[in-house]
């Protein structure tokens, strides 16, 4: 049930700090005319402004109210005691904050509003709310619906609110609790030709799968009691696994470079050493040229998993969602050995002669490494198309 009067009586509170009193007044906002002047006048008891915003103000606010109230007694609907309660209770709360700075003397006279016990009026109200919301919750229960026992079970959490207890409540909110809630369960389907041990299945659909649930949702990876009916089915669907064979190949490079090799003195046509203006020998620096051959290993293996993710509703049975999924890995390793000067090669070239030729892989190690890959991609999908059960 929508109860757009609650959110009207919020909305006030929320505006009742904006503005002046008579700001408030003139857009029609009276509770919160009345708000602002209460507070101005704690603090300035002789404000006229607000004297005169909080008469009118109160005065339009208390007529309006009352004159809803009736009409709603009149017009007798069961579910607008609900209304009739909040108005009451807005009443109630209104005249407390009025009476902190009344009665006020004005201009010769006094400005006061005689007490209303609004109390009984509110405690009448509460329990027809609550007997209309708990009847209403049972008719809904008949519905079979999801939506139905979601409704049905927010009326009886209204009804216990307001009044505390109903024979069977609590039994009757578990049952719609139970009933509203749409149970997702996430399996794997292996179509590959690769047989996984059931462990390492599991922890495939191991999705941090409760970040997902909500207040109405839940996903299992295990299938629950039988009697427990499930709502959804996510497959998670291998279709291909494929692992490459050990790949090594070398690439073969010659390296060249021209280094410093000390030093020649610098010597005039009768073989003198030169000098220069400071009387030191002139000197001429020397250069050799350095070659090295760098072979380098390379070893690469590959994983590729493909397959897809598919959504299905079984209430009716139709499929809402499907995508291709798909992930891989790649082991690469690079060793070199050097023939010649190593000098030659550069401090990168340099550091990859300390790496060694090593084992590759299992093809099982690759797959492990691939499913992690997999799972981001399956928890993506889950997390892009969660909106599709509700």
């Amino acid at each position: 049930m929508k109860r757009t009067f609650g959110i009207f009586i919020v909305a006030a509170l929320l505006v009742s700090g904006c503005g002046s009193s008579k700001k408030q007044l003139e857009v029609g906002n009276y509770d919160a005319a009345i708000n602002k002047a209460v507070a101005e006048l704690r603090k300035n008891p002789k404000s006229e402004k607000d004297i005169e915003t909080l008469e009118r103000a109160m005065n339009i606010a208390l007529d309006q109210d009352n004159e809803r109230v009736r009409f709603l007694k009149i017009e007798g609907r069961a579910n607008a005691w609900d209304e009739i309660y909040l108005i009451y209770k807005k009443m109630s709360d209104r005249q407390s904050a009025v009476r902190t700075v009344t009665p006020i003397e004005y201009e010769g006279r006094t400005i006061q509003w005689p007490y209303v016990d609004y109390m009984q009026e509110m405690v009448i109200a509460k329990k027809k709310a609550a007997d209309f919301y708990f009847t209403h919750g049972k008719e809904l229960m008949n519905n079979g619906t999801k939506d139905s026992y979601r409704q049905a079970y927010a009326e009886f959490a209204r009804a216990r609110e307001y009044v505390g207890d109903y024979e069977g409540i609590d039994q009757m909110m578990q049952e719609s609790r139970y009933l509203g809630i749409s149970r997702a369960y996430v399996t794997l389907k292996n179509y590959s030709a690769t047989k996984f041990p059931e462990a390492f299945e599991k922890e495939l659909v191991a999705l941090d799968l409760p970040r997902l649930n909500s207040e109405w949702v839940e996903y299992y990876t295990t299938m629950p009691e039988k009697d427990t009916q499930i709502d959804y089915l996510v497959n998670i669907n291998l279709r291909t696994v494929a692992v490459s064979p050990d790949k090594q190949f070398q690439r073969d490079s010659l390296v060249k470079a021209t280094v410093e090799d000390g030093f020649d003195y610098v010597k005039d046509a009768r073989g003198n050493v030169l000098r220069d203006s400071l009387g030191n020998d002139v000197k001429v620096k020397k250069y050799k040229d350095l070659q090295c051959a760098l072979i380098q290993t390379f070893q690469v293996k590959e994983c590729v998993i493909a397959g897809d993710v598919e959504m299905l509703a079984l209430y009716p049975e139709k499929t809402i969602k499907k995508e291709p999924i798909g992930a891989t890995s790649n082991f690469e390793h690079v060793s070199a050995r050097a023939i010649g000067d190593v000098n030659a090669l550069s401090l990168a070239q340099k550091q990859m002669l300390q790496s060694q030729i090593v084992p590759f892989p299992m093809d099982v190690d690759m797959v492990i490494m691939c499913t992690e890959n997999l799972k981001q991609a399956i928890r993506g999908f889950m997390e892009t198309n969660r909106r599709y059960i509700n």
